[in-house]
């Protein structure tokens, strides 16, 4: 009999009072000063599934330090705030004073617009504030920081102590994370006559214009958007274009990059990684997470979608997981532009997930600085909060984009189109900070409850009721269940519906209502206008020294077919295939189980995969088994991909 995970508990009361619970296995970060540790290399990895990211353009969000508004060039800031493409003095400083009401509202890591230094001129009537026109990769734009940290630019590295070292600190205080922008892509456009100068630390290497040592790719814009090389090789809107093959611009972008990963950085979110080939990115991630092991990566792939066989092989292949622009797109016609198709376009799109090697890992989201804000789509706010407690409560990893639980938006030049790109106007400044708000206290809970529940952060999902306007969904993982309710329009009241939940009476998280469950099911369930429902059962946590997370890909099962993993360890059955440790099904694609080890952590262990079936013998993976080294203490990941079975 094969040996099962911990049985489930009863249910654990959600505390909303406490919605930054930690999360129970803590990384260890090895200091980047000194030299790695080889159990850590080769062990450790980040686990970014509990993490709620808050999006903030810097510019925007809120001016702390009033002093460094006019920057180098006065002309390209507008202190009325009524011309949108310059400045408006948002700054690290104001980001720092906002800190405890992005942790209150729930959230865990914020991912900030590029803060490198810009060019200081005007392109088509903008100035780069939103931070994609680097001039240096290894200073700081001095909008963002104080005037009395201007000393420290002369060597940028060599001085942490300005407004971006405390930032990190204060983040980390708050056991909260920073994301930094990057773009490896292109540098500059044309600014009067300049474009593509770019410096290392103050001294110039490059120009666009005078391009000695191919620094660039000057083969013109792009215009058939069909063609791949063409997408990868040419420019996009004028941007000067880096040449990858060169390898000193590898070496100069990836030791810019590495030494901001010192300075404390946590995650990096990479831009236009479709216009760069695979290779570069692979080399490109190989370096960074040699050089913080524990760095979490994601990319912007522009409409990614999961029949769209480029994004997918790029999500699977690079070594970084993308932003899901195929269920923003669902969701933004669903409850957006109320299209009569309504949640069966979302369902459509997580029926894909097989298609992915990560999908609990994709960066989820409804709106973002380069299209329409979800309210100037449909001005509901009722839409939009179902809109964002879909995001909390679904697989991947939810992305607010700045002021979304305040309602900001600005409908200026807005047209109703979900493929609109209305910058800058999807850009206002932050300028409310209320704590009260529906949509603040749902984030609030719901970020909590990802943390405390493992079904929702890295389960699988199952839906239990559909209509256009109804969709009820399960999310599950060894003895935890979500139960989430969602109904876009009237009243309406479903005879039943199965919710997995122990049978007993149930509080819905957001509403407070109480539901009786009987034989898994709620009977006569009524769902109100707009309104959602959302039950939590706990199991019990896995309690261990060192906890595996194993992820097995690649594997093609049929019904009442299992996966185990054994090994050469007491924890994996010592090669018993009836003291083999069980996998969960995720997808048609993926199978995932958290493992304790206790009696072999610290130790090299070797393990395969089994699959299980009815009637016949147990199939082996058919490769020489596989190594690892267990760390000590703390929490790994196991990434295999299934290889040809054999028989027993």
């Amino acid at each position: 009999m094969v040996n099962t995970p911990p049985s489930q508990a009863s249910e654990t009361q959600y505390q909303v009072e406490n919605p930054q619970a930690e999360v129970e296995a803590i990384i260890e970060t090895p200091d980047s000063d000194a030299d790695i540790d080889l159990e850590f290399l080769y062990t450790r990895d980040i686990e970014f599934r509990q993490e709620t990211i808050y999006f903030i353009v810097i510019d925007r969000f809120h001016d702390g330090n009033p002093g460094n508004n006019k920057g180098f060039n006065s002309e390209l800031y507008d202190p009325e705030k009524k011309e949108w493409g310059k400045y408006w003095g948002g700054d690290l400083k104001g980001i720092i004073d906002k800190l405890d009401y992005l942790r209150n509202l729930g959230v865990t890591a914020i991912w900030l617009t590029p803060l490198f230094e810009q060019v200081e001129e005007l392109f088509i009537e903008s100035a780069a504030i939103h931070g994609y026109w680097t001039k240096d990769f290894k200073r700081l734009n001095p909008r963002f920081i104080a005037p009395d940290d201007e000393p420290s630019l002369n060597k940028t590295q060599d001085t942490r102590n300005t407004v971006f070292d405390r930032l990190i600190e204060e983040l980390h205080k708050r056991n909260m994370k920073l994301i930094l922008d990057i773009v490896c892509n292109h540098s500059s456009p044309d600014t009067g006559g300049s474009k593509g100068e770019l410096y290392d630390d103050g001294v110039k290497i490059a120009d666009f214009n005078d391009d000695k040592d191919n620094w660039y790719h000057h083969y013109g814009e792009v215009n058939n958007w069909e063609d791949e090389w063409q997408v990868q090789n040419c420019e996009l809107c004028g941007l000067a274009t880096f040449n990858e093959n060169n390898i000193q611009y590898r070496n100069y972008i990836k030791s810019a990059i590495k030494q901001w990963l010192d300075r404390g950085v946590d995650a990096l979110r990479v831009d236009t990684v479709k216009h760069m080939p695979i290779w570069f990115w692979q080399e490109f991630n190989s370096e960074m997470y040699n050089h913080k092991p524990d760095v979490f990566i994601f990319g912007e792939w522009i409409y990614s979608r999961p029949d769209d066989d480029l994004s997918v092989e790029f999500a699977n292949n690079s070594g970084m997981t993308i932003l899901d622009f195929g269920l923003c797109m669902a969701l933004r016609q669903a409850l957006g532009t109320n299209d009569e198709a309504g949640f069966y376009l979302i369902n459509d799109v997580l029926k894909q997930d097989y298609r992915y090697n990560g999908a609990t890992e994709l960066i989820t989201f409804i709106d973002n600085h380069d299209m329409h804000r979800f309210l100037t789509l449909n001005p509901d706010v009722d839409n939009l909060r179902l809109a964002v407690d879909f995001l909390m409560t679904s697989r991947g990893i939810p992305c607010l984009f700045y002021g979304t639980e305040q309602y900001l938006h600005n409908d200026t030049n807005g047209d109703n189109n979900i493929y609109g790109n209305n910058d800058p106007y999807n850009r206002p400044m932050m300028d409310t900070w209320d704590t009260e708000t529906p949509i603040y206290w749902d984030v609030r809970k719901l970020s909590g409850l990802r943390r405390l529940n493992p079904a929702i952060s890295m389960g699988s999902q199952w839906e239990k009721y559909i209509t256009p306007d109804v969709f009820c969904y399960v999310r599950r993982y060894n003895g935890s269940r979500c139960f989430v309710a969602l109904n876009r329009g009237d009243t309406v009241t479903l005879e039943e519906v199965d919710t997995e939940l122990p049978d007993r009476e149930h509080t819905c998280v957001l509403t407070g209502r109480k539901f009786e469950v009987k034989d898994g099911k709620i009977y006569n369930f009524e769902l109100g206008a707009k309104e959602a429902i959302v039950i939590s059962h706990v199991g019990e946590r896995l309690k261990a020294q060192t906890i595996v997370r194993a992820q097995l890909n690649g594997v093609q099962t049929q019904l009442g077919e299992r996966i185990v993993v054994i090994g050469d360890c007491p924890e994996l059955g010592n090669w018993d295939i009836g003291k083999a440790y069980p996998l969960e099904y995720i997808n048609p694609n993926t199978w995932f189980a958290e493992i304790p080890f206790n009696e072999s952590a610290g130790k090299l262990i070797s393990y395969k995969y089994v699959m299980l079936r009815e009637g016949t013998s147990p199939l082996r993976e058919n490769l020489l088994a596989r190594r690892w080294v267990i760390a000590s203490e703390g929490t790994v990941k196991w990434r295999d991909t299934w290889a040809s079975g054999t028989e027993s």
